[in-house]
């Protein structure tokens, strides 16, 4: 059991209730209570909130439960076409994290109940959302290394006011639950008292969906990972021949768990469902995507940073490669590596005087000792390597083109056996 344990804490009503109920529990038990306040700075009231709730907790500390106070002012606002929901939401959690972590709690209790859950899932319905939108918030998450918890999901909002009347706490309203410009607020104010009415089981009925669609959500992850564990290694490219296989119901959730793994943030329903659609009669296609690109080569699906994505190659660089090293070249987009081996490389002399240059036109490579040389646009058609791929830095000594990323040592230039020699690796970002 934890020795403290943290509570967001609007000054709002519930979570009022609920940072009261925990401390009182806590005093039992021997526990700490930390309770954690965000100013968003979105409301001309948000000061007098902070002021009121420091005191309130100040008041019920010195009465004997064991609670602390903390709060942290966000900065910064939301980024343009971002929502100030979407914005106050993400950095709100990043807030209480760090408060969370700073005064040693791993648990952090939330206030949300079951109207609230009810609420979530027929706005994630609206949006059109799947078996893990329509779950709606879940009782427990760990995430930043913290567990969160909503203990009073299940709860109806009657039995959080009964509480608060029973033990005469005061909390404070806000004034921004009455602007009708955010989605929630439309739907309690608007659509929630007329499905009431309509439905006096709606809350209970909704919120016992939310709970199967948590169900149904959590059994598709499971076979969706799988799945794509045959079709993909970590954050590796994506097998997409393999991916063609599947049945096509369960296509777009393997798409959809691997693009997380690979985009590491939310991903746009709009591109799971273009992929869907497009993937199958694909053969080399490009996609943007959050923080890059998408790129199908070879039946291979990567996914591509913006560094690597955006690059633009410089006209020349001069350079010494003539003894191992890692050469970072951001205007490319990658590392250049240069390694000793004992035979396919290059001797260092060659390196000496290097020169990188981007693709002009009638540059020829040659492959293989026996081999005649022929245009790079045809040596990278005969090793399949991608259009994007062939854009990395070719190294020339004078006028001999010594590498070439995704072809190698141009045979012309290789060392003979038993001499030292160097191999190239073209890194891209």
């Amino acid at each position: 059991m934890p020795a403290a344990v943290a509570v967001a804490a609007s000054g709002g009503r519930d979570s009022t209730a609920l940072l009261h109920a925990t401390a009182r529990a806590a005093r039992e038990l021997g526990l700490e209570v930390h309770a954690l306040h965000v100013h968003h700075g979105l409301v001309a009231s948000a000061d007098i909130w902070l002021a009121q709730l420091r005191a309130q907790c100040a008041r019920w500390a010195r009465s004997g439960l064991p609670l602390h106070f903390h709060a942290t002012r966000l900065a910064g606002a939301p980024a343009r076409g971002e929502s100030v929901e979407a914005w106050a939401r993400r950095e709100r959690y990043a807030a209480l994290a760090a408060m969370a972590q700073a005064a040693g709690c791993d648990l952090v209790l939330l206030a949300q109940h079951r109207r609230d859950q009810a609420e979530t899932l027929l706005l994630q319905a609206l949006r059109g959302g799947g078996a893990e939108a329509l779950a709606a918030m879940p009782r427990r998450a760990e995430r930043d290394g913290l567990v969160w918890a909503r203990p009073w999901l299940d709860r109806p909002r009657e039995e959080i006011e009964a509480y608060l009347r029973r033990h005469r706490l005061r909390w404070l309203d806000d004034e921004s639950n009455d602007d009708e410009a955010f989605a929630r607020n439309r739907l309690r104010r608007q659509v929630w008292p007329a499905l009431l009415a309509a439905f006096p089981e709606a809350e209970q009925q909704l919120a016992a969906s939310a709970r199967r669609a948590a169900e149904a959500a959590a059994a598709l992850k499971v076979l969706a990972d799988i799945e794509l564990s045959a079709l993909a290694e970590d954050d590796g490219p994506l097998d997409v021949a393999g991916w063609r296989g599947l049945p096509e119901t369960h296509r777009a959730p393997v798409l959809r768990r691997w693009l997380q793994s690979v985009l590491a943030r939310p991903v746009p329903e709009s591109l799971v469902r273009r992929l869907a659609d497009e993937l199958p009669a694909a053969a080399s296609a490009r996609w943007p995507a959050p923080g890059g690109e998408l790129r199908l080569h070879d039946a291979r699906l990567v996914y591509v940073p913006p560094q690597a994505a955006e690059a633009v190659a410089p006209e020349s660089v001069a350079l010494d490669l003539s003894s191992p090293r890692f050469v970072e070249l951001p205007s490319w987009g990658g590392v250049l590596e240069v390694k000793a081996v004992a035979e396919g490389g290059v001797s260092p002399s060659w390196l000496r005087a290097a020169e990188l240059r981007a693709r002009q036109g009638g540059e020829s490579f040659q492959a293989a000792p026996r081999a005649t040389p022929r245009a790079l646009k045809k040596q990278f058609q005969a090793r399949r390597v991608a259009a994007w791929d062939r854009a990395g830095p070719l190294v020339f000594s004078g006028e001999q083109l010594v590498f070439v990323p995704g072809l190698g040592i141009d045979a012309r230039c290789r060392a003979a056996a038993g001499e030292a020699q160097l191999a190239l690796f073209w890194r891209p970002a």
